[in-house]
């Protein structure tokens, strides 16, 4: 089962093989984005931090992994809220019984599959086109988290049509998806260069960066496939 779903400015796909899993994903990001904003009404300043942000006392759940997630890449918090709230999402339908569980928040997706599951990556204008892999069965939650200077709303300040991460920690891959996509400009050359700024943090398994022509590769990453990556099966607001 599939279900789109929309929270201010969250946009999930949600999938499951029962629909009962799908509104407990909708029902734990209703409740983390509550406690999120009545954090943020209380310090505006962590919504707007694009530096290390210094955790105060008391914090939610869902601030708590966006601060560790944002310090560990030396960016701000909000870097990681998409994939944070995936991963909440996600962790509340395994909770129920879930072993197929999936929710893609913008390209920040967290997952746990029983069965092999093919996903596309989606570079805009770049001509390496219909380019996916495949993820394994697992039992524990994947997170694999894309950032784009060329597509999307989110702030960036590379050029990467596509930076991918892999972790187990999808908060991580979220920040680390958008340092990645930061540190790459045009050309070959900078897309071997922008690997610098993940191969040495604990918890990332591996990347991808596509700029225009070039891709680039880094770490344990799964097998690339063809996959017929459509546009209307992104979600995007």
């Amino acid at each position: 089962m599939k279900e789109n779903y929309r929270l201010k400015e969250t946009i999930v796909t949600i999938q499951a093989d029962e629909q009962s899993y799908i509104d407990v994903a909708k029902e734990a990001i209703i409740y983390h984005r509550n406690e999120l904003e009545r954090y943020i009404s209380e310090d505006t300043f962590f919504k707007t931090s694009l530096e290390p942000y210094e955790l105060k006392d008391k914090a939610p759940e869902i601030v708590r992994r966006m601060v560790k997630a944002g310090n560990a890449m030396n960016i701000g918090p909000m870097s990681a809220v998409a994939g944070t709230i995936s991963s909440l999402a996600v962790e509340a339908m395994v909770e129920s019984g879930a072993s197929f569980a999936f929710v893609d928040n913008g390209g920040d997706i967290a997952i746990i599959n029983d069965r092999p599951v093919v996903i596309g990556i989606y570079a805009g204008e770049s001509p390496l086109k219909n380019l996916g892999f495949t993820l394994e069965s697992r039992e524990t939650i994947t997170g694999i988290c894309t950032s784009s200077g060329t597509v999307g709303p989110s702030i960036s300040f590379g050029m990467a049509d596509a930076a991918v991460i892999f972790s187990d920690n999808v908060s991580l891959a979220d920040s680390a998806a958008t340092a990645l996509g930061n540190a790459t400009g045009a050309g070959k050359a900078s897309v071997e260069d922008a690997f610098d700024t993940v191969r040495n943090v604990d918890g990332i398994k591996g990347a991808i960066v596509i700029q225009g022509e070039f891709i680039g590769f880094w770490g344990d990453i799964p097998e690339l496939v063809k996959a017929d990556v459509r546009y209307d099966c992104i979600t995007k607001g």
